[in-house]
């Protein structure tokens, strides 16, 4: 590990600021007790000194780790230029940045926003745009098909579609316009599109749900039926793309390109939020100056930052580790089934592991590994989600699959 940069150690202890966010900060988290002051690459530090291999990397908006040198520099000149100026006048970062991440996907246009959950929400938008205007479907009338047990995001439309009751209860009443069928069933999929249909809008692995990855074929199953149904794909890979399969996009594993494509998280380089809805031309070309936008959206920070990520994806140095690193996961997950793991499932450096309940929960089994210095995050029960920085070495992972097998012993 490169020795952190040093920064003035906070006056408190992790206990007392803890105790300190309780009356000030509202509880929509439940984060696991550890307090990081500093960090470099796939290590954080915490306000006393403790060291823990970061086996979460912000739920992939890390892929490059903590304070990638390139990344940092990006920000750093651009620091020193110009920050924002607002969608009201042009900037000098913007058209390289979109010229880029448009060649990088295989798609024309870039719609540049701040947050996953605002990709998703400008995606249903234009969805429901070019169904009214090149589809032809009756005013207020558009359907969007979603999968069950989906993440995209906390917005009030997003919720609208969750089958998570933690998510849903107490936020209604919901937004309409939306068919929930189950995850990797293209013959539900296919009985719920009608010719009201706008788009189907897929994670190509579902993340909060446990990284479930479809069975193969599905994802080119959707395509398919898309384009014969006459309606459009949009993969929302704001958590499973770049880099995080081992490919640049998840849908790339079957050959499938979208008809638009959600991206955040890892676009920001773990720096500033960035994220962005590609798509074909004659989809984004619905949208007309004051229909939509974002004061900060493709800001010129974002865009520098935005442009070095994509220049560390060009080099396919990322990916190629993904799928290196990633028999390395599976191997070591595959000893651990029967020992306290019930099952997993992995694509590139990406894995949801199923404790046996009788072992502990998710967010017990964190707290074990927070313990042994490896930081994870559970999800549904006794699911824990490994995502570690795309930069981890091979004794790092295999020291965190070592930490996991104390734990669970």
């Amino acid at each position: 590990m490169t020795a952190p940069t040093q920064v003035p150690v906070p006056t408190r202890s992790s206990a007392e600021l803890i105790r300190a966010e309780e009356p000030v900060l509202a509880h929509n988290y439940h984060p696991l007790p550890v307090v990081v002051a500093r960090a470099e690459g796939t290590w954080v530090e915490d306000v006393e000194g403790r060291r823990y291999l970061d086996m979460l990397a912000g739920y992939s908006a890390l892929n490059f780790g903590h304070r990638h040198p390139a990344l940092i520099d990006a920000a750093h000149r651009q620091l020193d230029r110009l920050t924002l100026t607002s969608r009201a006048f042009h900037h000098d970062k913007l058209a390289e940045f979109a010229e880029r991440l448009a060649e990088l996907t295989g798609l024309d246009m870039v719609l540049p926003m701040n947050t996953g959950a605002e990709a998703v929400e400008s995606g249903i938008k234009v969805a429901r745009k070019w169904a009214y205007e090149v589809k032809g479907v009756p005013a207020d009338r558009a359907t969007i098909v979603v999968a069950a047990e989906n993440f995209h995001g906390r917005t009030t439309t997003i919720v609208s579609f969750s089958t998570d009751e933690t998510a849903r209860q107490g936020f209604g009443p919901f937004t309409p316009g939306f068919r929930i069928v189950p995850y990797n069933d293209l013959a539900a999929l296919e009985a719920a599109v009608d010719e009201t249909t706008a788009a189907v809008l897929l994670e190509p692995i579902q993340g909060e749900a446990g990284v479930v990855v479809p069975d193969a074929g599905y994802l080119a199953g959707v395509r398919e039926l898309t384009r014969r149904k006459g309606c459009l794909f949009i993969a929302d890979e704001i958590q499973s793309g770049l880099g995080r399969t081992g490919r640049t996009l998840a849908v790339e594993h079957e050959s499938v390109v979208p008809d638009v494509l959600l991206l955040g998280k890892a676009l920001g380089g773990g720096i500033v939020p960035v994220s962005a809805v590609v798509a074909r031309r004659d989809v984004l070309a619905v949208l007309r100056p004051g229909e939509h936008g974002s004061t900060f959206g493709g800001n010129p920070l974002a865009a520098a930052v935005g442009t070095a990520v994509v220049e560390l994806l060009e080099t396919g140095e990322y990916q190629r580790r993904a799928t290196e690193l990633g028999v390395v996961l599976r191997g070591g997950l595959d000893r651990l089934v029967g020992k306290g793991v019930t099952g997993f499932r992995a694509r590139g450096l990406w894995a949801g592991v199923d404790i046996d309940p009788v072992i502990g929960t998710g967010r017990e089994i964190g707290e074990r590994l927070m313990r042994e210095g490896v930081l994870v995050k559970d999800t549904h029960g006794s699911t824990i989600r490994l995502a570690p920085p795309l930069t981890i070495t091979a004794d790092e992972l295999e020291s965190a699959l070592g930490a996991l097998e104390k734990v669970l012993a």
